[in-house]
Formats: C-alpha cells, sequence, structure tokens
C-alpha cells in the first residue's frame, strides 16, 4: 500500500484536481502560505488545514532560496512514510495529518506544502496548504571586547560587545559599575560599540552588555576598564579640625593626625616635608603630642608611578597654646570709681578675656581688659568676673574680684628710727578691695609726701620743734563716704616709778617698777644702775621684766655690796628723755640669839651626846656644831664643823665617827640666813665612871694629826665660799668683840650643861 501511494506522489505534484482547480505556482503559494515562527532546538508543530482526515497526506518542503519543493513525508492514516533526508530539518514526525519538527534546526527554513486528498460527494478533492517556517536562532553569550584594557586618561577607547550568534534583529545594552558603587545602566546607549572619547577617571570600573532578540536575552561578563590617571594635587586634611585664614590649628599636647589624599590611579605614593625637612613617609602623618616646635609648612608630595608624575600641596600648621595659669583680676581706685583690670598675657593666639558684673557684661579685649565704674553704682560685696577663653581650652577660665571696703578706720603710730634720728609716721587700714589710699597731711592739712595703699610711711628728721605737732593720716576708697581719718600728737616721753624708794633684807628678792605715761614716738625704757650703767638682764642677779608700758626690774639675792644704791628708769624717743629715780636698800638680817650647850657627854671616847638650849628671843633658820682636837701643850687644833643643816626644832645631836685617842672640844651656833650668832662657850665632853684619861694622852698626838689632816678639806671649802659658813673666831670674852655679830643688839647669855654618858 505503501508502494502505492508513492507512485501516486508524483500524481498528486501534476494533478490539478478533480474538482478542476489548477495547481498553484511556487511564487502564488509563497505570498498565500500562513507564517510560523519556530525556535532552533525546540519543536513546531505544522497543522495540515482544518477539515476532516484526509485519505492520503503529502508534505514537501522548499528551502529558502529554492524553487524546487523536496519530499518530507507521506501518510494515509494507517502507515506513514517520512524521507530520510528530512533528518536535515530536525527531528520529523506525522501526528495524524499534522507535520512535527522536534530540535528543529535551521534549515527547515522555507515553505512547507501540506496536499491531502478528500472524499466528497463520492468525489476525490486535493487540498493544498502552504507554511512559511521561520527558524529563530537564539543569541549567544556576549563578550565586551575592551580596545585598551588601561588606558590614560585622555585618550580614546572602543567597548564592543560581541555576538557569536543570533536572529536579527539583536537590541544591546550598556551596564557600568564603578570600584564602590553599584551597577548603572548607560541610558541612552543601545549600538554594540560603545565609544569613550575621551576616557576619563569616571569610566573606570565594570563594564556588561546585554544582547537580546526575539528568542531570548543574555548577559556579558564583566570587563574592567582600568583608566589611568592622576596624581591630582593632594588634599590635606587636619584631625581635629581647626581652621585658621593660614591653614590648620590643633591645640598643644593633642595628638594631631595630617591626612594626604591624592586622586590617582594606580595609587599615590606620599611623602611629609615639615619646613623642607621629611618626616615621614605614607599618607597620614601623626604626631603624638603636639608641641609648639611642631609649628611650620607641612608639604605632601605625591607620585604615580606609573605615569612618573608628581603634585604637591603645602599647608601651615599652628600650634595653639594657652597662656599660663588663670587669668587675674584687679581693682584700682580712681576718683569716684573703679577700674577693673583683668590680664592674661601670654598664650597663642591672646586669650580673649570679658568683664561680667552685677548690671550686665562688660568689654572684651584680647589678653589685657579694663572696665571702669561709677563708685556710686556699686554697692558693697559686688561680684565681678572675668571670663578668659582660648581655642587650645575646653572649658573658660575664670577669676573673680569682690568690692568691698575696709573695716574700721585707719590706725596712726609712730616709731623712732637710725638711733631716734628720724620719725616714722606710719598708718595702717588693711583690707578692702580696692585697698584703701592713705596719705599724710601736716597740721595745716597738706600732704606730706605722696599716697600709698593699705600703709602709708612718712619719714621726719627728729627735732624740738616737733614736740606738740599734729599730724593727720587720710583714708579713701570709693565705697567709703566720708573719707575716714586719724591724727596723732608728737610729745616727749613721760614716765612714772611705781616706789620711789624699796628697802629688802639680805638674800631676798626686789622688784623695782616703772611705767611710761606718754610720748609719741612710743619711747624705749631701760634701767640704769647704781654705777650708772645700763642693767642687763641675766647678769649681776638682774632680770627685766616689760610689760606692755611697764618695765620692771627683778633682783635676786639681794646683796648690799653689789645691789645697795640709786637706780634710774629712763624713758628715750626720738624727741627726748625723762628719768626717775629709785633708792634701794638692801638690809641684813638681825643676829640670831646665843646658845647655851646644856649637856655634852661622852661614850667610849667614840661618840658624845650634845643637847642645848636658846637664852632669849630672836630669829634663827638652824645651828651648826664644830669642833676641835685640845692637844697637849699651849696650841689647840682649828675648829671644823661637826654638824650643819640642823633644823631650827632642834635641840640635840648625837655625833660620832670620833678618834677615842683625841680629846675634843665642842661649841654650837645659831645660824639665821647669812648670819650666825656668838658661838657658845667651849666645853669637853665629860669623862665616862671609869678613867680613860691614860689612854686618851697615849692617843692624843695621833688624834691631832688626824683631826688636822681631816679638817683641811673643809677649811678649803669655808675659804672658797665664805657666804656658805659664819665668820667665826675664838668665844670673845665680851659681847662687842665677836665679828660675827653685825647686830647693835646685846648679845643672849648661853648656859652649857655638860653630862657624861656611861
Amino acid at each position: 500500500m505503501v508502494g502505492q501511494l508513492l507512485l501516486l506522489t508524483p500524481l498528486c505534484l501534476l494533478y490539478r484536481g478533480v474538482s478542476g482547480q489548477p495547481h498553484p505556482t511556487l511564487g502564488a503559494s509563497a505570498e498565500e502560505a500562513a507564517s510560523i515562527q519556530g525556535v532552533r532546538g525546540s519543536s513546531v508543530e505544522l497543522a495540515c488545514g482544518s477539515r476532516p482526515a484526509p485519505l492520503v497526506v503529502f508534505w514537501s518542503f522548499t528551502p529558502l532560496g529554492s524553487l524546487i519543493p523536496h519530499p518530507v513525508a507521506v501518510t494515509n492514516g494507517a502507515e506513514s512514510k517520512v524521507e530520510a533526508g528530512a533528518s536535515a530539518l530536525g527531528a520529523v514526525s506525522l501526528q495524524n495529518s499534522s507535520l512535527v519538527l522536534r530540535e528543529l534546526r535551521e534549515g527547515a527554513r522555507g515553505l512547507f506544502l501540506c496536499q491531502a486528498l478528500h472524499v466528497a460527494g463520492g468525489q476525490l478533492h486535493a487540498t493544498y496548504s502552504y507554511l512559511a517556517l521561520a527558524v529563530l536562532v537564539p543569541v549567544s553569550k556576549p563578550q565586551v571586547r575592551l580596545s585598551d584594557p588601561s588606558p590614560v586618561e585622555g585618550t580614546s577607547v572602543v567597548a564592543t560587545c560581541a555576538v557569536r550568534e543570533g536572529t536579527e534583529p539583536v537590541t544591546f545594552a550598556w551596564q557600568h559599575q564603578a570600584p564602590q558603587g553599584s551597577w548603572e545602566a548607560l541610558v541612552g546607549v543601545t549600538k554594540r560599540l560603545l565609544q569613550l572619547d575621551p576616557v576619563n577617571r569616571t569610566h573606570l570600573g565594570w563594564y556588561m552588555c546585554s544582547a537580546h532578540n526575539a528568542v531570548n536575552r543574555l548577559n556579558s561578563d564583566g570587563a574592567f576598564l582600568d583608566v589611568i590617571y592622576g596624581p591630582d594635587n593632594p588634599v590635606i586634611t587636619v584631625e581635629p579640625p581647626g581652621f585658621t585664614e593660614e591653614g590648620f590649628w590643633a591645640s598643644e599636647r593633642e595628638e594631631v593626625t595630617l591626612n594626604c589624599l591624592a586622586a590617582s590611579n594606580p595609587p599615590s605614593h606620599y611623602v611629609w616635608l615639615r619646613d623642607h625637612t621629611q618626616v615621614h613617609a605614607g599618607p597620614t602623618y601623626i604626631i603624638a603630642s603636639a608641641g609648639r616646635t611642631h609649628t611650620g609648612l607641612y608639604t605632601c608630595l605625591a607620585h604615580n608611578s606609573r605615569l612618573d608624575s608628581r603634585t604637591q600641596t603645602t599647608v601651615r600648621l599652628t600650634i595653639y597654646y594657652p597662656p599660663e595659669g588663670r587669668p587675674s583680676c584687679a581693682v584700682l581706685p580712681t576718683l569716684g570709681a573703679v577700674t577693673l583690670v583683668c590680664a592674661w598675657p601670654g598664650g597663642l593666639p591672646a586669650a580673649q578675656l570679658q568683664w561680667e558684673g552685677p548690671q550686665g557684661t562688660g568689654p572684651t579685649a584680647p589678653s589685657n581688659v579694663t572696665w571702669s565704674r561709677a563708685a556710686t553704682e556699686l554697692p558693697n560685696s559686688s561680684v565681678f568676673t572675668c571670663t578668659g577663653q582660648h581655642p587650645a581650652l575646653a572649658l573658660p577660665a575664670l577669676c573673680r574680684i569682690t568690692l568691698w571696703e575696709p573695716l574700721l578706720s585707719p590706725t596712726c603710730w609712730t616709731t623712732g628710727t637710725i638711733r631716734d634720728q628720724f620719725i616714722m609716721l606710719r598708718c595702717e587700714w588693711p583690707g578692702g578691695e580696692p585697698p584703701a589710699v592713705l596719705s599724710w597731711l601736716d597740721g595745716q592739712q597738706q600732704p606730706l609726701g605722696g599716697s600709698s595703699s593699705s600703709l602709708a610711711v612718712h619719714l621726719l628728721q627728729a627735732r624740738e620743734d616737733l614736740t606738740g605737732r599734729e599730724f593727720t593720716c587720710r583714708g579713701t576708697h570709693p565705697l567709703r563716704v566720708p573719707d575716714p581719718h586719724c591724727r596723732l600728737q608728737l610729745e616727749a616721753p613721760q614716765l612714772a616709778v611705781a616706789e620711789p624708794q624699796v628697802s629688802v633684807l639680805e638674800g631676798r628678792e626686789a622688784w623695782l617698777g616703772c611705767a611710761l605715761l606718754g610720748g609719741m614716738p612710743p619711747a624705749q625704757l631701760l634701767w640704769l644702775g647704781p654705777q650708772r650703767r645700763q642693767v642687763e638682764s641675766g647678769t649681776s642677779g638682774y632680770t627685766l621684766h616689760p610689760e606692755g608700758a611697764q618695765l620692771h626690774l627683778r633682783i635676786r639675792d639681794a646683796d648690799p655690796a653689789c645691789h645697795r644704791g640709786t637706780y634710774q628708769c629712763v624713758a628715750l624717743n626720738a624727741l627726748g628723755n625723762s628719768s626717775q629715780s629709785v633708792l634701794l636698800e638692801v638690809l641684813r638680817y638681825p643676829a640670831p640669839p646665843n646658845v647655851t650647850i646644856s649637856r655634852l657627854t661622852g661614850r667610849h671616847r667614840r661618840e658624845v651626846q650634845l643637847q642645848w638650849a636658846i637664852d632669849g628671843p630672836g630669829n634663827w633658820t638652824g645651828f651648826l656644831v664644830q669642833r676641835r682636837a685640845r692637844v697637849p701643850g699651849p696650841g689647840a687644833g682649828a675648829w671644823e664643823t661637826a654638824a650643819s643643816d640642823i633644823e631650827p626644832e632642834s635641840r640635840g645631836r648625837q655625833l660620832g665617827g670620833l678618834d677615842p685617842g683625841v680629846l675634843y672640844a665642842f661649841r654650837i651656833l645659831a645660824l639665821n640666813h647669812r648670819t650666825a650668832g656668838y658661838p657658845s662657850e667651849v666645853k669637853i665632853p665629860a669623862d665616862s665612871p671609869f678613867s680613860a684619861y691614860p689612854a686618851v694622852l697615849g692617843a692624843a698626838g695621833t688624834g691631832m694629826v688626824v683631826a688636822t689632816v681631816a679638817s683641811l678639806p673643809v677649811f678649803q671649802y669655808a675659804a672658797r665660799h665664805p657666804e656658805t659658813f659664819p665668820r667665826i673666831e675664838t668665844a670673845p670674852t665680851t659681847p662687842s668683840s665677836g665679828p660675827a655679830q653685825e647686830s647693835t643688839d646685846a648679845p643672849v647669855n648661853v648656859t652649857i650643861t655638860v653630862t657624861a654618858t656611861p
């Protein structure tokens, strides 16, 4: 059956049809053909008319540019046959009467003819369907090609979007991405070529193109355009930022960072110069702690190694530093006003100062600012503040001053100077802000010299005619009305003594007093002794006790030989002197009463018991017992002290340490301070009941020698210190012959009783 169909194929191609319609020509068929599009590599189905299923269907294909049709496939509904050469069209198959082309190839582009036989009304009818198949080719992945990947700024660059294949028309689009940006479409550029003429640094970056046709759209990979340029003139920035008319400034001791940036590709190499001397290599120069020596010109050099080009920029960096310390505030008094002065010298630049007071702000000026205010506008305790600001300080510096008037009034006094050749007038009125101004005036209210603050001093040459002259010190202060003053009158000194005559017992303490009654300038007090010599404290028992306007003279252990006489108290100042006399009498103590030995007994010749009695009234402070060895013959040993420091209440004493071979004699004296009474009569201890006289005589020689040697140190001490021991001589036969008795009173009789002790 298939073979029969194949035999019929030429007939179908040549047969004009049962219906009598002529066979259409190829030109006419192309014009009447329906257009169908297919994509290469995909599938397309060509339908053969819309009538019911034909008896036979025959497909043929005429390539573009050819007039000769080629058989493709034939089917009778039950069987089908595809021509072997149809594989050039793709994978060809029949589905009913439709021709299906899979894996469509570009060779399928052309005119397809479907011839079908139908039975209608018992007759065969042939139908013809022409289909013009257009095979579309997708665009291939585009590729960006640069005429120069690394052009120098200012030259010309062409970028091409290359597409290997694709059905026309193909449309192009371009995108650009800067190194630090995002992709941006280049609006208006739809051609395959992108002309960059001239190229500049803004063109640097990635370029990507896209190509699309009726089938698809594809994007290329990015191509980097590396534009070579620079370096531009460097731009210098300073951190922390501080700007001046000449450049930049920074604070002393803070960290300063200088950054240099010069646009360049490849990046620039940087070198820093300070005053034409290299200090750093690199874009950033850090000064860890800025000092005044860092002030100067800083130059940044930028170098492009690719182009071997250089640029530079120079700026001035000034290191600011504030003045030392803090602002100082002062106020100067003027007539009826005060002038406020605020100073804060030094620093770079100069600090800006401004006054502020209770009524508002005052003037402003650099380094030094003054502000004058009327005194009538200023109440006491007004506070003014001077604010100093400097760019190197985070906070302003302040000083304050409070206006207040001095307390009380001026005080006047005078002193003598340079051996009283001059008189110094002194006036003081301390305190106050501003300090008070003081000036001296004479009796006619004429000024003496100039004026001064708080303390005024004026010197006058000492003359007698100044006595009685009056001087005034006037004080002025802007907050005190009227002006206070003080006066003083010059006069010679005057004095008085406490007692014109003073009596004191020998050895006691005497006080002489002297008081200054007047005198201006204040006088100097001194004492003159009986020999008209000035008394010095600490010599000869004298002590001076000054108490204000008084001078007391203390005399210890009064001695008639040294201290008795007339003393003078003398007052001296620059205008003269005066004196007063005081008579000092030093009296001796009266002689003490006489003593009677009432009992003197011996025991074994080694100790004696002595008792005595006082005969008559009198004063005494103690007793002194003396002894001496009695040597056979006309001579006798010297008296030595047997007991001293005996209390005045005692009436007896036991004496030991005697030599049995020596015969002793004893006597006793009453003592009254430095005066000794008459010695008692000499007594020898009574013998014991048994006779020891031979033994005593045998040892007498030896005892005398021992006693003499033992008493020698005592007499040496007595000779050097006569005031300690009384002057004792042999007992007188009459009361008037005793040298130790200085009193005119008659001595008291003394009775001595001697009793032997067994």
